[in-house]
């Protein structure tokens, strides 16, 4: 799944340039091609699908080389994950009715990734065996709102697999209050937002537990036009898969995760998984000079010098033409900051065509 915006980046994501398409890591590569390696290793590259939304679809190519037709999808307009599963789902089951399907977001954080095709692979034998499905859960070690949760079974499943739990139920993006509460009982899990299935219990799902979206979708395929992609897309329920399924189906599983995770769903999440100096400063991209500064993340175009004196606790973000410093404990204020940027920006237009 690689549709989504990520403003909260800015300024190096925009709308058309977001999160997924960006080294935010600083390791040379996008989230969208880190993850495709990833699942190289899970699969043939032929196999894997992304769906994405349409605007997107050239930079998706441009990334990953070598693509056929069918592994892009094009989504005209935003309806949540269910209906972006449904459709990558009816284009599998046309190439394969007897696939294993693995739902992924493209801009999550992997450490460990040996770890994490270990999980993935277990979870696939399972999937293809009993019929049931499978999500990857993750000790959660903050109240962190942002996240989905997952209550599980506290004993596991067999001897032979303590790392699976029942799940009891799915409560997506809680109250800071409920998500510390949730942790203290040590029954819960972060909802890494990875699902497993085989096709078949998919398509049952769908047609249990959203059956408009069922026959909607399941009627696409890789012929299917643009045109009829736009419309089965507006007559949509706008609705995810969390909340769509997993918080009614029976028979899910959680798989605690052996290996690390972050959603990076924010600044201050990213600084909190990158590598810190001694006085606590996490320098993700560029060359960084740094004077009496601390507890600081820095993400600068790879040539680009930056030298700071005097900052504690800051955000320092550039893209090629717009830079921004601001509290790391206020980064809630970016929104207001982009707004008042594009305002700007569209005055100035206003004011040339005027002239």
């Amino acid at each position: 799944m690689a549709g989504g915006f990520g403003s909260r980046f800015w300024p190096i994501c925009r709308d058309s340039s977001p999160k997924q398409f960006i080294d935010i890591l600083g390791n040379g590569r996008s989230m969208l091609q880190t993850t495709f390696a990833r699942f190289e290793r899970v699969c043939p590259r032929e196999n894997i699908i992304i769906v994405t939304h349409r605007m997107y679809e050239d930079q998706v190519r441009q990334q990953i080389g070598g693509l056929l037709p069918h592994q892009v999808l094009g989504e005209p307009t935003r309806r949540n994950t269910a209906p972006c599963v449904a459709y990558a789902a009816a284009v599998i089951e046309e190439l394969n009715p007897e696939a294993n399907v693995i739902v992924t977001p493209s801009d999550h954080a992997i450490f460990g990734e040996d770890r994490y095709v270990q999980d993935i692979e277990q979870a696939l034998e399972l999937t293809s065996r009993d019929g049931c499905i499978v999500t990857l859960g993750v000790r959660p070690t903050t109240p962190n709102a942002q996240y989905g949760y997952i209550q599980f079974k506290e004993e596991p499943v067999s001897d032979n697999a303590h790392n699976l739990h029942r799940v009891v139920t799915f409560t997506e993006k809680p109250p800071v209050e409920m998500a510390r509460q949730f942790i203290a009982t040590g029954e819960f899990f972060w909802n890494t937002g990875v699902y497993v299935w085989s096709l078949k219990t998919l398509r049952r799902a769908y047609e249990h537990y959203l059956p408009d979206v069922a026959r909607s979708f399941f009627g696409l395929g890789i012929g299917s036009s643009p045109a009829e992609v736009e419309e089965v897309y507006s007559l949509s329920e706008t609705i995810s898969v969390d909340f769509g399924i997993m918080e009614h189906a029976d028979d899910v599983y959680v798989l605690e995760a052996a290996f690390g995770w972050s959603d990076i769903e924010s600044w201050d999440s990213l600084y909190g998984i990158s590598r810190r100096d001694t006085s606590g400063n996490g320098v993700v991209m560029g060359h960084a000079f740094l004077y009496d500064v601390k507890d600081t993340v820095v993400h600068v175009p790879q040539n680009r010098t930056v030298v700071l004196q005097g900052l504690e606790g800051y955000i320092v973000a550039a893209d090629k033409d717009t830079i921004l410093v601001c509290r790391r404990s206020e980064e809630d204020r970016i929104a207001k900051f982009v707004s008042d940027v594009e305002l700007y920006n569209l005055k100035e237009k206003q004011e040339k065509v005027k002239s």
